[in-house]
């Protein structure tokens, strides 16, 4: 039990990577919790968006690999927002407090979500210039639940706790599965119930992803193969909704392999992040990226000029 909790790696990330709090909106109650790690002079890092259940923390192997190979990292944790649109234009106002212009962005399940929807709520001035979207939807209604949001915020905490719950995987599982959920399960409990409800409500809500809007992002879409609380007609929708994304499939990892699978994870993040390399919307600071691969960029810019 709690294998990950006691792991050198998540120590490591504990003493070493501060945690940022920040507030953003005229209500002082909503705080934004982030963790910031490697190189500041990089102006378009790629943020992480946890699911319902997660914190900033759920992200920790992502953090010291990606800061590891010279790119810059922010895992964040939502404010209560009950609105699709207060969450958009209060994450606007993050971005413009850190003084970034545009980002990528990682989002896990409603993290994933919520990343789609500011991207097309920025698309007159984008602020997002890629997504990478792990067993996440486009589309709230696949729950079911949206008759239900409106009354999350009524319910207490341990009856939404056994809400989410009821999506983690149960029965046998591979050892590194199990950490994986003990350690979501730990997550969860440290969330109060208005963190809860709020994130079940924006889960829920009725709301769907107009692709039309964020055609020219760039697009890589994690998922797995193995149970996951997503329906195969949930990934079918979001393969039809982006035909042009690249597919990062993984055979097992169920609802967390950014925790359980990480190498595989970090590797399609490095894949997805080197086309931006030797541009301004680079993740990485240019000391890293060697000059082979710098000329091969700059060649591949001047022929996308040419054209």
């Amino acid at each position: 039990m709690e294998e990950i909790k006691v792991s050198p790696d998540y120590n490591w990330f504990r003493s070493t990577v501060p945690l940022r709090r920040i507030i953003v909106d005229d209500d002082d109650s909503k705080v934004w919790s982030l963790y910031d790690a490697g190189p500041k002079n990089v102006r378009c890092p790629i943020i992480f968006l946890p699911p319902v259940s997660g914190t900033a923390e759920v992200f920790f192997q992502q953090v010291l690999a990606l800061t590891g190979w010279g790119y810059r990292v922010i895992s964040l944790q939502y404010p209560v927002y009950w609105d699709l649109m207060e969450f958009c234009d209060g994450f606007r106002k993050l971005l413009d407090h850190l003084q970034l212009d545009k980002v990528h962005l990682f989002g896990a399940s409603l993290g994933g979500f919520l990343a789609q929807k500011f991207a097309e709520y920025t698309h007159k001035s984008p602020r997002v210039h890629s997504l990478i979207l792990c067993n996440s939807f486009s589309d709230t209604s696949i729950f079911n639940q949206t008759w239900t949001a409106n009354s999350f915020w009524l319910m207490p905490a341990f009856l939404l706790k056994k809400i989410v719950l009821g999506n983690f995987a149960r029965g046998p599982m591979d050892p590194k599965m199990a950490d994986a959920i003990d350690f979501m399960v730990d997550r969860l409990e440290s969330l109060n119930q208005s963190e809860l409800a709020s994130r079940l409500t924006l889960n829920c809500q009725n709301s769907y992803v107009e692709p039309h809007k964020i055609k020219d992002v760039a697009v890589t879409i994690i998922d797995v193969f193995d149970q996951s609380a997503l329906s195969l007609e949930a990934k079918e929708e979001m393969y039809k909704l982006y035909p042009n994304a690249r597919r990062a499939h993984l055979k097992t990892g169920g609802n967390f392999p950014y925790l359980c699978r990480s190498a595989e994870v970090n590797l399609y993040i490095q894949i997805h992040l080197r086309q931006f390399h030797g541009t301004r919307f680079a993740a990485i600071s240019p000391d890293m990226i060697n000059a082979e691969e710098l000329e091969v960029h700059a060649s591949r810019q001047d022929s996308d000029d040419d054209q």
